[in-house]
């Protein structure tokens, strides 16, 4: 998949690890061509969340939420009612995914296995590359200008994203709609009810002069990207129709939708759908469970946010108390850290070729898995649901932060395990502070 615009080709049979290969496409299921809803992902993890958002767009178009139901009261609920089985194949809500892929070879890997599963499921999907040179974002905004403006409904995956900013500019759809790039969406939800400026809560001011510059010379862009997120107030306080209100101005969306497994409320006219990951429980599994305990790494090293030796600490020291014998790795983590906790622990390294929900439920997947706070200590419980799987989250104590880190990071990464559900709760002292 080099280069270039276009649809990409549909890879051959994909290994998602040994011996597994992806579900074969699904039987007549029509890819839709003609969708007027248009979906900017630049992860994995992004196009999961927007096959989910598409199943459950097709079987509840409306049902606006003031917040994130439990999830032990959504397991109360259904052991006193019959769970109605999955839906047939191609119930998906119609929508053309661009890809905006990244440059680091694990990221463009997983996507090309996404991308085949969502045409699969009968999307069309475009590979656009949008980086990788000084006109590759000029480029691309070109390409891409006609099908932004004659969109009805856009879905972006990271609004925090300078690229998916200035496509913002170009939108002219009655509805904006939001999925879950891992926790940024608290952090997106958070921002957005305070008028701030969206900042990702690990970055830190850097770059000098130049840094500076160039923050100043994008923050227009910036501005006029949040003020995107705001929804048409008379029309979403109406709940009007899409024909109905004032002309939708350039690039300002009429409904704002936040689709997110994350505990956020929505604000000031949002509308919020929970995503509990119906399509991949539907699609996969339920898994076969193994008697060991899996581990999931985190790029909080990568992010510059926690001390690379305590960080190694931390993991063989939940190692030895957990039994773990599997280490499931982020995408962004680096080679050279992996062969150290190999070193270290004696865990078997497994770089999924999917998203870990993906992963987890397919199987084989260990009883009990163990992670630091992250996206999965929000998501797994919702794709594992009735599996018998135990996720549980270890505290990141503040002495294992790194001085660079941002101000924000310590009560974040508090707050993601705090209002994680059905999880259990491991102290920081249980992987050891001291090198």
């Amino acid at each position: 998949m080099s280069g270039g615009s276009g649809s990409d080709t549909p890879p051959g049979p994909v290994r998602l690890r040994s011996g597994a290969f992806r579900p074969a496409p699904r039987q007549g299921v029509r890819v839709s061509t003609s969708a007027s809803t248009l979906a900017f992902v630049e992860s994995p993890v992004q196009l999961l969340n927007v096959l989910e958002w598409a199943y459950a767009r097709a079987a509840a178009p409306g049902r606006p939420l003031d917040g994130v139901p439990s999830q032990r009261a959504r397991r109360a609920g259904r052991a006193a009612r019959k769970e109605p089985g999955p839906r047939p194949a191609g119930a998906l809500a119609p929508v053309r995914i661009v890809v905006l892929p990244p440059t680091d070879p694990m990221s463009r890997g997983q996507l090309r296995r996404m991308a085949a599963l969502a045409r699969d499921e009968g999307c069309e999907v475009r590979w656009q590359e949008a980086r990788g040179s000084r006109l590759a974002p000029l480029k691309a905004l070109a390409a891409l200008a006609r099908d932004v403006r004659a969109a009805r409904t856009v879905v972006v995956g990271d609004p925090f994203s300078r690229y998916v900013q200035l496509l913002l500019t170009l939108v002219r759809a009655e509805e904006l709609v939001v999925v879950d790039d891992g926790t940024a969406t608290m952090e997106f939800a958070a921002q957005t009810a305070r008028g701030e400026r969206l900042v990702r809560w690990h970055r830190v001011g850097g770059g000098g002069l130049p840094g500076r510059v160039r923050e100043l010379a994008y923050a227009p862009v910036s501005a006029a990207a949040r003020r995107r997120f705001v929804p048409d107030r008379a029309v979403a306080g109406a709940g009007a129709g899409p024909g109905s209100g004032p002309e939708s101005g350039p690039g300002k969306a009429r409904r704002v939708e936040v689709f997110t497994s994350m505990p956020v409320t929505p604000h000031g006219g949002m509308t919020l759908r929970p995503n509990e990951f119906a399509w991949t429980r539907a699609r996969f599994g339920p898994p076969r469970l193994t008697r060991g305990t899996d581990l999931v790494g985190t790029s909080l090293v990568e992010t510059g946010v926690v001390d690379p030796e305590r960080y190694l600490d931390a993991v063989r020291s939940l190692t030895l108390e957990h039994g773990a014998t599997r280490y499931f790795a982020h995408r962004r983590e680096s080679p050279e850290k992996l062969r150290a906790l190999s070193r270290a622990t004696g865990l078997e390294i497994v770089r999924p070729d999917l998203p870990l929900e993906l992963i987890a439920r397919r199987g084989p997947v260990g009883r009990t898995i163990l992670s630091f706070p992250s996206t999965v200590v929000h998501t797994l419980p919702y794709a594992l649901t009735g599996t018998g799987v135990t996720v549980a989250v270890c505290d990141v104590d503040p002495s294992w932060l790194t001085g660079s880190a941002s101000p924000r990071a310590r009560s974040f990464l508090a707050g993601v395990t705090d209002t994680a559900r059905d999880v259990h709760r491991l102290p920081a002292q249980a992987a050891p502070t001291a090198g």
